[in-house]
């Protein structure tokens, strides 16, 4: 592609407003058309095999190849292009089954980038586990969407510290870019879903689904509080909790109120190019709200 149209992709990604004009009620038609023409219409064509690769000096070379985050972070988007991919073969609604085609998709080219980053800077990586079918295909897409916004939240704010600082250089701040904001774009597809399926369920079907999403979120916070650590083929600790200490462990300088800030502020800006009519993403960032206060 060219400079410019790699420019005018990414703004497209970034930007977006709906067709229909008015007011839209959440659970309607229109509603489930918003946010699916939404990641239909910014999706950005990036092709991973022909990322060029910046060349890193010694220092950064390290600083990147030692980072504990490569084995877990191909292993995720393995995980959750299986799952969005086995609820996508549930669905018989066209437009919606479509959006989550693309959705799924994207997170398979995720696990493409990530692959040909360890490529090309000789980064080992654990053998990849034998990812499973989930036998609950609706269990496995929340997961992956409830996951996605978590992890996602506290990225944003540790990709920017990263920026800032220049532990990661520009050059690979620019290729990494995108990735960062298509997951912006999955968890801003994720809220809207949840919200319009809620009100597509008979009254009778939505405890259960409710209790599934509290099943969802305790097994979440089980998993990010380090009760649940599995050990990979060569034996090491694989902590599902980077994204929360992360900036310990890559050497940032920064407060935890800090980050949290920082998170809260990198998540408003990376949602406030879409339709305004779109739901955002809100139980992350009220909790990171909350706990802020008791923090100097």
């Amino acid at each position: 592609m060219s400079h410019d149209a790699v420019a005018a992709a990414d703004h497209t990604m970034r930007h977006w407003d709906g067709g229909e004009p008015g007011r839209i009620r959440i659970g309607s038609d229109a509603h489930k058309r918003l946010f699916c023409r939404m990641i239909l219409d910014t999706h950005n064509p990036y092709k991973p095999a022909v990322i060029e690769w910046p060349a890193l000096d010694a220092d950064t070379l390290h600083r990147i190849t030692s980072l504990p985050i490569w084995d877990i972070a191909v292993q995720t988007e393995g995980k959750a292009k299986l799952r969005v991919a086995t609820y996508t073969n549930t669905i018989a609604d066209p437009l919606l089954r479509e959006a989550l085609t693309m959705d799924g998709d994207e997170e398979a080219r995720h696990k493409v980038v990530l692959s040909k980053m360890v490529e090309a800077y000789g980064i080992p990586l654990a053998p990849e586990p034998e990812y499973e079918v989930p036998k609950d295909p609706e269990w496995g897409w929340l997961v992956t969407g409830y996951s996605e916004c978590i992890d996602s939240f506290f990225a944003f704010g540790l990709f920017e510290s990263a920026k800032r600082t220049g532990y990661f250089p520009a050059e690979l701040v620019e290729t990494f870019e995108p990735v960062m904001q298509e997951e912006a774009r999955h968890i801003l597809f994720f809220a809207n879903w949840v919200a319009w399926y809620r009100r597509q369920l008979p009254w009778w079907r939505r405890p259960a689904f409710e209790l599934k999403v509290m099943r969802v979120w305790l097994f979440l916070i089980w998993e990010r509080i380090g009760i649940a650590k599995g050990l990979d083929n060569n034996g090491e600790m694989q902590d599902a909790n980077f994204t929360i200490t992360g900036h310990q462990q890559i050497g940032l300088d920064l407060k935890i109120s800090e980050l949290l800030d920082l998170c809260l502020a990198q998540d408003s800006f990376r949602m406030g190019g879409y339709d305004e009519r779109l739901l955002r993403p809100t139980f992350v960032p009220r909790m990171a709200r909350l706990a802020r206060r008791f923090m100097r």
